[in-house]
C-alpha cells in the first residue's frame, strides 16, 4: 500500500493542532503529548478505565468520552474531533504530537542509542529512518505487537502504541520483515498460565530485612509491589515482559534520593516470577525486569 508523505516537520507558524490535522489528512491517527512527552490522563469519568476503555484497545468498551482520554487509544484522523472544544485545552497544553502507528498501518523500530542503531544496521533491512534526540526511529509498513526493551535500546511501537512526531523521515519505506515480527513473537506466543516456561524455584519475597537503608515504610513498599505484580499477572495473553519493564522502572523510580540498600533485587525477582507465571520466558523476563530496574538509575 501507498503510503502518503505526511507534514515537514517544524515550520515556523505550524500549532500542534495543525501538524496533527496534516497527519490526519494522510491517514496518520493524531494525539497532543503533554509535558514529558506523554499522553494526558484521563478525565475522572474514564479513571482506571472506569469506562471499559475505546473500542480499538486490547480490552474494548463502550468508551465515547469526548476528550483526549486512554493514550495511544485516543488519537484520530477525524478533524472534528482533532479541532473539538474537548480537545482544544490538551492543545494549549501540548508539548509536542504523537501519532499511532498501527492505526496507520506501520511499525516503528524505536532505536533509542547509538549502540542500538548500529545494531539496526547490521540486522534490520533498510527503510525509512527518523533521527530522534539519542537514536533514530526505522518505520516498516505493516503492522504488529508492541513491545518495550525487546533488546537492549530497543522499543517496537505499532499496534498498541505511540510514537512522538519527528517529521517524515528519509528512504523508502520497507515492508516489515520477518527479523521485526521475531523481536516480540517469543513473548507474544507464550503458553497461557499452566504451561510455564521456567522450572525455577519459589523466590524469596522482598522484607524490611534487605532494605536498610530504604527511606520508605514497608508498607508504602509493599503495597506499590502488590499492586505491580497484579499488573503483570492480568496480562495472561500477552504484553507481560513489557508490563514488568514498566513495573520494574517505576518501582525503580521511588528510590532514586534513597542512600540504599533498597531490595531492589529482591523486588526484581518478585516481578520476574510474576511474569514467569503468565508464560513469559524466564530470560526474557529477568533481561526486561534488569533493564527497567537499571534503566532509572535507583540505588540497590
Amino acid at each position: 500500500m501507498h503510503q502518503p508523505t505526511p507534514p515537514r516537520r517544524d515550520r515556523p507558524a505550524r500549532t500542534h493542532l495543525q501538524t496533527a490535522l496534516e497527519l490526519a489528512k494522510v491517514g496518520m491517527p493524531a494525539l497532543p503529548l503533554r509535558k514529558g512527552k506523554v499522553p494526558f490522563g484521563n478525565c475522572r469519568t474514564c479513571a482506571r478505565v472506569a469506562c471499559g476503555g475505546r473500542p480499538n484497545m486490547k480490552t474494548p468498551g463502550p468508551c465515547q468520552c469526548p476528550a483526549v482520554c486512554h493514550a495511544w487509544a485516543a488519537a484520530t484522523t477525524d478533524p472534528a474531533v482533532l479541532a473539538s472544544p474537548a480537545w482544544a485545552l490538551a492543545w494549549r497544553h501540548a508539548v509536542a504530537v504523537a501519532y499511532h502507528p498501527g492505526g496507520a498501518g506501520l511499525t516503528v523500530v524505536d532505536l533509542d542509542n547509538a549502540a542500538a542503531v548500529a545494531w539496526a544496521r547490521q540486522t534490520l533491512p533498510a527503510t525509512r529512518t527518523v533521527p530522534t534526540t539519542r537514536g533514530e526511529h526505522w518505520i516498516y509498513q505493516g503492522v504488529m505487537p508492541s513491545a518495550n526493551q525487546v533488546r537492549p535500546g530497543v522499543d517496537i511501537k505499532s499496534r498498541m502504541s505511540y510514537a512522538r512526531w519527528l517529521g517524515p523521515g528519509t528512504g523508502p519505506l520497507a515492508d516489515l520483515p520477518s527479523t521485526v515480527r521475531a523481536l516480540v513473537g517469543r513473548e507474544e506466543t507464550t503458553p497461557a498460565r499452566g504451561a510455564v516456561v521456567s522450572s525455577s524455584p519459589g523466590r524469596a519475597e522482598w522484607d524490611r530485612t534487605v532494605a536498610t537503608g530504604c527511606r520508605h515504610t514497608e508498607r508504602y513498599i509493599r503495597a506499590g509491589l502488590q499492586r505491580g505484580l497484579a499488573m503483570v499477572r492480568s496480562h495472561t495473553d500477552s504484553g507481560a515482559g513489557s508490563q514488568a519493564f514498566g513495573v520494574a522502572r517505576f518501582l525503580a523510580a521511588q528510590h532514586t534520593t534513597c542512600p540504599g540498600p533498597c531490595g531492589l533485587d529482591a523486588i526484581g525477582r518478585q516481578i520476574i516470577a510474576a511474569a514467569v507465571s503468565v508464560g513469559v520466558p524466564e530470560a526474557y523476563a529477568e533481561r526486561a525486569v534488569t533493564n527497567g530496574l537499571n534503566g532509572m538509575g535507583a540505588a540497590e
